[in-house]
């Protein structure tokens, strides 16, 4: 399956024609193959994974989408293959190699034309927006995780306990789960702090009163979920509910909108419109979400300025959020897969406020 991908882009490639790879996510897309360091050097027919001594026996024995190399030397092998395939015009990845690395590959590979044009970074992009089975499984069993963390916290969040303490509690519960890693370094904000959208955790220790609001995510074969919920401690006051609900009623409407054909933007406007008709325009500050994958954000968004229209296989997150400064904050997130007719939602966990 993934070496089906390496084909889409050597249909795309003349026969003088190769394509560079070197991120860390795209090098895993091609290969299916985690690692620090890497290139993948794809020709019209021929697909080589350059890996040192620390990877290679390991990717040997498990990359089947391309021909794995041993390699100490990566520009001067890169340039015998393209040599070797009588290679002239070679493109990188322009929105990951830098100024530097790309004036060095002009140097070290005579002969052959390193490219300025983005076409097979937006192949890529385009191939990687639409999730296989395969690649959505994977995404269905990290959400699993997720919503099982959730599950278990909800008994640990406590009046006393602090931020970090709970944040700690869910990423260590999560990997006993069998969670590879994290999506990213998890949000768990209370109090005033839930009114930071990207707060990180501290010694604060949960009031009763407070919201509490926490952004987590799993990874599992590579790929990652991303979901958020607020609760409350002890008691809510009547704004506090007022605002919930707005965010409830925002996010659930806006996950209506969700089919193929829509345009990213028209998604946004509808929990916009929701949040700022309740009294709340200049509290929502974010985009309503983005596509994911084997990164935790990835294109295309839900924003008032994104253009891009939805196609079926993408998975993005609706999480519509109201933020009163210095006060108090709300965001409730959800994983969606788009189909022709609507959406799918990956998660399961409950919306609905809950008062611990």
């Amino acid at each position: 399956m993934i070496k089906e991908r390496i084909e889409k882009i050597q249909a795309s490639l003349a026969q003088n024609e190769a394509f560079l790879v070197t991120s860390d996510t795209n090098r895993f897309y091609f290969t299916g193959f985690a690692s620090s360091a890497g290139t993948v050097l794809i020709t019209k027919d021929k697909a080589v994974f350059l890996i040192d001594f620390r990877y290679c026996e390991k990717a040997k024995a498990t990359v089947t989408s391309c021909e794995v190399r041993l390699s100490q030397r990566p520009d001067s092998e890169v340039l015998d293959l393209c040599r070797t395939h009588g290679v002239k015009t070679l493109y990188v990845e322009t929105e990951s190699t830098s100024v530097s690395r790309f004036a060095a590959l002009g140097v070290a590979l005579e002969g052959v034309e390193v490219s300025r044009d983005s076409r097979f970074d937006a192949l890529t992009a385009a191939l990687r927006e639409q999730k296989t089975e395969q690649e959505l499984s994977f995404m269905r069993h990290a959400q699993k995780m997720t919503d099982e963390t959730f599950t278990y916290i909800l008994n640990h969040i406590k009046e006393g306990r602090s931020e970090r303490d709970i944040m700690l509690d869910m990423e260590f519960y999560m990997r006993r789960l069998g969670a590879e890693g994290v999506s990213f370094d998890f949000i768990v904000v209370s109090g005033k702090n839930s009114s930071l959208p990207h707060g990180v955790p501290t010694e604060k220790a949960v009031e009763r009163g407070d919201f509490v609001t926490m952004d987590f995510g799993a990874v599992w074969q590579g790929y990652r979920s991303d979901m958020t919920r607020t609760v409350a401690v002890g008691e809510v006051s009547e704004e506090q509910r007022r605002v919930y609900d707005t965010v409830l009623r925002a996010q659930l409407e806006a996950e209506k909108a969700v089919k193929a054909g829509v345009i990213c933007r028209d998604v946004d406007k509808v929990a916009r419109d929701i949040i700022y008709a309740a009294g709340y325009e200049g509290c929502f500050g974010h985009g309503l979400g983005h596509s994911i994958g084997i990164e935790c954000h990835e294109s295309p968004a839900f924003s008032p300025r994104c253009e891009t229209v939805l196609k079926a296989g993408t998975v993005m997150t609706v999480e519509p959020g109201i933020y009163l400064e210095n006060q108090f904050g709300v965001r409730i997130e959800d994983m969606v897969y788009v189909t022709e007719t609507g959406s799918i939602n990956l998660t399961a966990s409950p919306k609905e406020l809950i008062i611990l």
